[in-house]
């Protein structure tokens, strides 16, 4: 919250937006050789992914609190500039369905502050088949902006009742972000607040998920689209969980690659919709 109580983006200091794209986990055993070297030790990936990307995002502290002693040991392996995007807790987010959370935040945010400067966004993934509630949403929100009004809050709509006008008016009241993902068919593209939360579950998510690679040639409108976002200021977090064989490394590689490069003036091809780079055919929406 900032002086007059409204609520904050958890952004800071006014500055240029910042790009974070990563993948969502670092630990998939079929990385090895593929990502990693084959000859790596798994208690070094982490270090080696950290050259790849400056975030990632836990997927872990959705299926159960991790300890103190496991945060602390995640704040003190994250180099300078990393940082984590936390997934709620399920217990929260599908259990309890987002009721009384002054009873069961506390200990997410507990963990969450363990993590020091190294602390992103915090996502809150809804049930599939849990319809439209911006009651519930909104005393939740404004539970959290009460609790932790200087963190990020993104929201995964995964009932298609949610993507509705009355949501976005929510989330913007209390200056959360709308998660833009895949797993819903033509998904809005919908900017709730000064920064925004992206997930890439693959190719084809609604008929196999965390499966296939996008490439350029179904990237290029989202990051033409983000682009522009982060000219105007906006700052971007985006994870790629098609994680089979690799692939979310290989497709945020190149989405990162081309936001910083479009940011610092350059690929003139690629804005100007280069063949070469297999644009033509892409898909418009998420």
């Amino acid at each position: 919250m900032n002086a007059d109580g409204a609520p904050t983006s958890g952004r800071g200091p006014a500055g240029p937006a910042r790009i974070r794209v990563g993948c969502s986990g670092w630990l998939y055993r079929d990385w090895r050789g593929v990502v990693y070297p084959a000859d790596l030790k798994t208690r070094e990936w982490f270090e080696y992914y950290t050259t790849l990307f400056d975030t990632v995002e836990l997927n872990t502290t959705f299926y159960r609190l991790p300890s103190a002693a496991t945060v602390e040991t995640w704040e003190a392996a994250a180099p300078p500039g990393f940082v984590y995007a936390l997934k709620l807790g399920q217990f929260g987010s599908h259990r309890m369905k987002l009721r009384d959370a002054a009873s069961w935040l506390p200990n997410h945010l507990d963990r969450a502050r363990r993590l020091g400067v190294a602390l992103g966004p915090t996502l809150v993934q809804l049930p599939p088949r849990w319809t439209r509630n911006t009651k519930r949403l909104d005393e939740f929100l404004a539970e959290a902006n009460r609790l932790a009004g200087d963190l990020r809050w993104a929201v995964e709509l995964r009932d298609r009742s949610w993507l509705h006008g009355d949501t976005y008016e929510v989330l913007r009241h209390h200056g959360a972000a709308l998660c833009l993902h895949d797993m819903i068919p033509d998904h809005p593209f919908e900017l709730t607040t000064d920064w925004t939360y992206l997930r890439f579950h693959g190719p084809d998510a609604q008929l196999r998920r965390y499966e296939g690679r996008y490439t350029g040639r179904r990237l290029w409108r989202r990051a033409e689209r983000l682009a522009e976002w982060v000219a105007g200021g906006c700052d971007v977090y985006a994870y790629f969980n098609n994680d089979y064989e690799g692939h979310a490394v290989a497709d945020a590689r190149w989405l990162a690659d081309r936001l910083d490069l479009t940011r610092r003036g350059g690929c003139p091809s690629w804005m100007g919709r280069n063949k070469s780079a297999g644009q033509s055919g892409a898909s418009g929406g998420i």
